[in-house]
């Protein structure tokens, strides 16, 4: 892979602008080293062996430098792409760091992930090295790679963490102890560090790139928005195999040198139980994170002392959710957004009033406008395409530089569709892809969606296309129930009319399912439902000609 992407002309212009660290994640973690040796660093909780590793600084840098002798035995060279598809867990963190120390590009690969996307992922990126768990979620990861590794040419080696053999992690890092611990790094801040595909909720992973440069800054701007400091404790339920964990848990916390607690799977009462035993300041997840442990049981006693900020991206949160949070959990609700290829660009602060209405206003170190279809900046209040630029831009994409989607002036075009207020504060409404045009008139979705949450008996709903042979497309609806609760497609029009929502607008199919497809950071996946409704749509059913 090649270890720049970078023209000049952003080199000179990062440069002049100083907002990149121009420091590489080893580099804070050698400053602790020297400082607080024996503070701790990293809490790792296993949910389904009920079991826990605590490390601390000393202890976290030896395992990553035997990680990065294992890995050099291996025969990775700089440049070299390293896959773990780990859960949040210490084997994560050691993996990332010993491939910093080597020079290695970082691919991090999401549990969920099986034969199919993995084999992709893997051979795309032309994958040296892929660390799995031997069982996970009681799929068999283990026989997996073993399986993957027979059939890529490329793929020299596979380590299975929790497990025995030749091919086991623990084994292999517990012969290459004894060495002095390694300091300093062969990556460069404006190496690519990192490979990362994007989520698929429009169904096309792609690889983003990213040198330590781009991510640390959005990191150090995001700390200093939110004023995370050094008494703080990052609890971290979102996988690090997305970039919200990622750069929020693992990169943060190393940042600042603070601890990071993890947990692998995602269980409401025992992250409760994690916060208070480990003093957590600050989470970072999707809403249906913050809307469980606001109505976990017995919340208002179980509450963690010190949790004092809760911040969610990936959709707009329900108002209902965010004054649970604040009144159940007496926590604070920031909103951000951002994506794989920029980390978070906006924010809106915990406590303002602009949470309920917005997904915040840009980081110091990025830029958005919103553009009108003839390709001018759009009103104030006019939602149009979103476009980012900044220091956390990716580099491009792996082997698809025609994707990137970047104009002369730098500026990437995101896929979202948003508003921007008169104060600067964006809201996002939607995909391009998510645009519903009815008889040449187009539906706000996320306002239909918002609405659709206020019906007590709606879990979650989401509103997409149906193609209609008349008027191009209609709205269906496609929504989760709560226990003992039913709910008619008449119903939802009621509700919408007493909100005062056009007719136009109504959905004219309503689907109740049992559960909604999500990615594993809780966005919903519309290109799975929009598929649906192209089956259903021939059957006619539940519809309203208006």
């Amino acid at each position: 892979m090649d270890r720049l992407l970078l023209a000049q002309e952003r080199l000179d212009g990062e440069k002049r602008r100083g907002l990149w660290p121009d420091r590489v994640i080893t580099d804070y973690l050698d400053r602790w080293l020297a400082e607080k040796p024996e503070a701790c660093a990293l809490v790792s909780w296993r949910e389904e062996t009920q079991s826990v590793v605590r490390l601390t600084y000393r202890e976290l840098a030896e395992r990553a430098a035997a990680a990065a002798r294992v890995l050099a035995a291996c025969g990775v060279a700089r440049g070299e792409v390293v896959s773990f598809q780990l859960p949040n867990c210490w084997q994560f963190v050691a993996a990332h760091l010993a491939c910093v120390r080597l020079g290695a590009v970082s691919n991090p690969l999401m549990p969920i992930f099986r034969h199919r996307e993995l084999s992709f992922m893997l051979r795309h990126g032309d994958a040296r090295v892929l660390i799995a768990p031997s069982m996970f979620r009681g799929f068999d990861h283990g026989a997996l790679a073993r399986q993957l590794q027979g059939e890529l040419q490329g793929l020299a080696r596979v380590l299975v963490t929790d497990c025995s053999g030749e091919n086991s992690f623990e084994a292999a890092l517990a012969g290459a102890e004894g060495a002095p611990c390694a300091r300093g790094a062969r990556l460069e801040p404006n190496d690519v560090m990192q490979l990362l595909y994007t989520s698929g909720t429009t169904g096309e992973p792609k690889g983003a790139l990213h040198t330590s440069n781009t991510l640390l800054s959005a990191v150090r701007e995001y700390a200093k928005r939110m004023q995370i400091g050094a008494d703080d404790v990052i609890f971290m339920p979102s996988p690090l195999g997305h970039q919200l964990g990622f750069c929020y848990g693992l990169q943060m916390a190393l940042m600042l040198g603070i601890p990071l607690v993890l947990t692998d799977v995602w269980n409401p009462e025992r992250a409760l139980d994690l916060m208070r035993e480990h003093g957590a300041t600050f989470t970072f997840g999707a809403t249906p994170f913050l809307a469980d442990l606001a109505s976990a049981h017995d919340v208002a006693r179980r509450r963690p002392p010190r949790l004092r900020m809760f911040a969610s991206s990936g959709a707009p949160i329900p108002p209902a959710v965010v004054q649970a949070a604040r009144t159940r959990l007496k926590v604070a609700v920031a909103t951000c957004w951002g994506m794989t290829e920029c980390a978070s660009v906006t924010i809106t602060p915990p406590n303002e009033h602009k949470v309920l209405e917005s997904d915040g206003c840009t980081l110091p170190n990025g830029e958005v406008r919103i553009l009108a279809t003839d390709g001018r900046e759009a009103p104030r209040g006019t939602v149009g395409a979103l476009q980012v630029r900044g220091s956390s831009l990716f580099v491009g994409y792996l082997k698809r530089p025609e994707l990137s989607r970047l104009d002369e002036g730098g500026w990437f075009d995101t896929g979202d569709l948003a508003r921007m207020d008169d104060e600067g504060y964006i809201r996002i409404c939607g995909r391009s892809k998510d645009v519903i045009i009815r008889g040449g008139e187009n539906i706000p979705v996320v306002e239909i969606e918002s609405a659709l949450y206020r019906i007590p008996a709606v879990a979650d709903a989401a509103v997409v296309a149906m193609p209609d042979p008349r008027l191009q497309e209609r709205a269906c609806a496609f929504v989760t129930l709560r226990p003992g609760t039913r709910l008619s497609l008449a119903d939802i029009c009621q509700h919408l009319a007493a909100e005062g929502f056009s007719k136009h607008f109504w959905p004219e199919r309503l689907e109740v399912i049992e559960t909604m497809p999500r990615t594993a950071t809780g966005k919903i996946q519309k290109f799975v439902l929009r598929e649906t409704a192209k089956q259903i749509a021939p059957q006619g059913g539940a519809a309203v000609n208006f």
